[in-house]
């Protein structure tokens, strides 16, 4: 039998987590053998969990998911330079003992969105929420130099702290424009939880493309929203099937195909 890596995902709540699903069938294509396990883990329990998972020899890696992507940063004390930068990482990796840290969300959004011919370059961007989620993907989407990005949170405090950590590498606004915009990203937990308000829709027009951060098996509440002025909707569903192929690739070195598992997932949608 081949060798068995161990490998899984932390968070609370976690029991809606599609990535052991996902990874099960990357394993599947690249003749991998993984034990992927999705673990409930709180905060009081965060160092002691990863320092146990590690030190089997088997354990390769772990995907980190909320409410612990910036807690877990304080344990791991190789982080790539975007991780540091963002404060928060996603995936961790065990290579000769050594644990490294690192977020693959940025680059999972670009390259789902590059996957349908979405350009951010020159592009007037509003992004709705300013939690984790968003700080995640902020990085990333600078580095593809969009027109202008403007920030709008429940919590301005949040969004004005967001805006004086990028001023180095681009001014963001935390008022909306009265120039319309080309992408709306919805980056607030209300789109899942169905407490999501609509933002005026003469903000958009005709070719606005709408993303939502958040994925689920059925429509979120802002895609179900988005779908009533536009053809151009599309959920977080690729974002993570992308971001984990980054993951996969880190821990084994070989990238698996994300077509076929996210053409999986939608199946189950049906």
């Amino acid at each position: 039998m081949s060798k068995l890596f161990k490998l899984g995902v932390i968070g609370s709540p976690i029991d809606h987590s599609l990535s052991p699903f996902i990874h099960s069938r990357f394993a599947r294509q690249e003749n991998i053998n993984i034990d992927y396990r999705a673990y409930k883990v709180e905060d009081s329990e965060l160092q002691d969990f990863i320092k146990e998972f590690f030190s089997s020899k088997e354990s390769r890696g772990l995907n980190v998911t909320l409410p612990h992507k910036q807690s877990a940063t304080k344990f791991i004390k190789d982080i790539s330079g975007e991780a540091k930068f963002i404060d928060a990482i996603n995936t961790i990796s065990k290579n000769n003992n050594i644990l490294r840290g690192s977020s693959s969300d940025g680059d999972g959004l670009i390259i789902n969105l590059k996957s349908n011919d979405i350009s951010i370059e020159n592009k007037k961007i509003l992004i709705i929420g300013a939690g984790s989620a968003v700080r995640s993907i902020l990085f990333k989407l600078i580095k593809e130099k969009p027109d202008s990005i403007t920030i709008i949170n429940r919590t301005p405090d949040k969004a004005k702290k967001l805006q004086s950590k990028y001023l180095s590498m681009m001014p963001i606004s935390i008022e909306l424009d009265l120039e319309k915009y080309d992408l709306v990203i919805n980056g607030s937990s209300a789109g899942l939880t169905g407490s999501f308000i609509p933002p005026d829709e003469n903000l958009f027009h005709s070719q606005t493309i709408y993303y939502d951060l958040n994925y689920s098996l059925v429509s979120t509440p802002f895609c179900s929203w988005a779908e009533t002025i536009s053809k151009q909707t599309f959920d977080g569903m690729g974002m993570l099937v992308s971001q984990a192929a980054i993951s996969f690739a880190e821990w084994f070195g070989v990238t698996p195909d994300t077509k076929t598992v996210t053409d999986e997932l939608i199946e189950l949608r049906n």
